[in-house]
């Protein structure tokens, strides 16, 4: 592939920057999803549609979180066998995760459509908004599959050193999904389930376009899927579960605060919604450099060279830092207008500008801990983030949240949020000095495994 970096060796700033430009594109890209079908369901259908649809964010990615989770240590496993030299371990770890992830997607899919109304209940679904939300639900379901499909294939490519092809796919993706929006909602009169059917139709065009890009030129090394062997499902084991349950522990959280901001009505809810767009934002560093220095520090790793994971860390942190301050800067300073774009409520303009002005600044802290935590993992510390990410939401944020929104109303949630952002560093900068994440060997057990 022309498009692959080399980590082990070169300039690590300029690669770093190089290598997450893509990626960054890629996250805003896949972002401008919810951003565009927000846009246009805020704006023809209301405030009621527009909270339906941010209430089902979090459950879709609470059922596919777990999968997410599994497909990113893919991250970590193919970019130690890149940075190791070891072709026919990558090509037998690529299969094991394309059988075991398209069996969890498909599986996951199934129970969130059964459980949609149940999930609903659970999360105290506002009554005017809980049909809308359902029918919403339920057809992103059934499009799970695509949605796994072209993220895995961007991670894959990422592990191998390749930032820039996954841009392809999402930007086709977003063009659909932008031209299919405003004619199912408006024109076909399809309401909600209109920019529900834009997005699935647009996510499995993302899907083909990548499996047939990915096998005809991009050589990445597919083979027709079996079923993989012992050592390799004992791996994806060993890692994928604490990975999936790390994504499951932040999706549920995400969900318990949609639950504490549920609350508050319909309209504290569609703020908070449209801020939740625009706070995705300021994010998209912090998601992009901890994919970055995952893919980075797993070819160092691979290769014993820890002197430069050191200053891939270091770097990392000084970029995320210089670079989250001034888009919360940005955000802040513009916040009621931003805001203004998906809805014309006053209430709700006030709620979701309130929020953004004051956890804003907070966002740098989040970054710190995706850089040290995408360091880590990239050695095969899956299990100890998942503990970190525990602590984060559910001894940090969701009581946090829940005590200063019981104190201070609904602005409070943002105080609790913005609060937690901050412990969190501090318990992620603790491990990341004290923990023994370099003492991993995730391919220490293959001989054993194999007699």
């Amino acid at each position: 592939m022309n498009n692959t970096y080399d980590f082990t060796k070169g300039s690590i700033t300029k690669q770093m920057i190089f290598f997450s430009l893509p990626i960054f594109l890629t996250n805003m890209l896949q972002t401008s999803y919810q951003f565009i079908d927000s846009l246009w369901v805020g704006n023809l259908l209301g405030s009621g549609a527009l909270g339906a649809i941010s209430l089902a964010a979090p459950v879709i990615f609470t059922v596919l979180s777990f999968i997410i989770g599994v497909n990113s240590a893919t991250l970590t496993v193919l970019s130690q066998r890149k940075g190791s030299n070891d072709d026919e371990g990558l090509i037998e770890s690529l299969n094991a995760f394309v059988v075991v992830l398209t069996v969890l997607s498909i599986t996951f899919g199934i129970i969130g459509f059964i459980f949609t109304n149940p999930i609903l209940k659970f999360l105290g679904t506002p009554d005017d908004i809980f049909e809308s939300t359902k029918v919403y639900l339920r057809i992103n379901f059934l499009g799970i599959l695509f949605l796994f499909g072209y993220n895995f294939i961007g991670t894959v490519l990422r592990a191998l050193g390749d930032s820039k092809t996954p841009i392809r796919f999402v930007l086709a993706a977003v063009i659909l999904n932008a031209a299919l929006d405003p004619l199912f909602i408006a024109y076909f009169d399809w309401g909600i389930e209109g920019a529900a059917y834009a997005t699935i139709i647009a996510q499995g065009a993302a899907f083909l376009y990548g499996i047939t890009y990915s096998v005809l030129k991009s050589k990445v090394p597919f083979t027709v899927p079996h079923w993989p062997d012992a050592k390799e499902t004992k791996r994806i084991t060993k890692l994928g579960v604490p990975a999936g349950l790390q994504m499951m522990t932040i999706s549920a959280g995400v969900t318990a605060i949609m639950a504490i901001v549920a609350s508050f009505g319909t309209q504290v809810v569609a703020g908070f919604g449209a801020a939740q767009r625009l706070d995705r934002v300021i994010m998209l560093p912090a998601f992009t450099l901890g994919a970055a220095v995952n893919s980075m520090a797993g070819q160092n790793i691979g290769s014993g060279k820890w002197g430069r994971v050191s200053a891939i860390s270091k770097n990392g942190i000084i970029l995320i830092l210089s670079v989250s301050f001034t888009i919360s800067a940005i955000i802040f300073f513009s916040a009621e207008s931003l805001v203004s774009l998906f809805i014309n409520d006053a209430e709700t303009i006030a709620f979701g500008t309130t929020y953004l002005k004051t956890i804003a600044f907070f966002y740098p802290f989040l970054g710190i801990n995706f850089v040290l935590n995408g360091v880590v993992k990239a050695a095969g510390a899956m299990v100890q983030v998942l503990i970190l990410n525990i602590i984060s939401f559910w001894i940090l944020r969701v009581p946090l949240t829940y005590l200063l929104s019981e104190w201070l109303g609904a602005n409070g949630i943002a105080y609790g949020i913005g609060i937690s952002f901050v412990l969190s560093s501090i318990f992620a900068i603790t491990y990341y000095k004290y923990g023994k994440w370099r003492e991993i060997e995730i391919f220490e057990q293959e001989e054993a495994i194999e007699k």
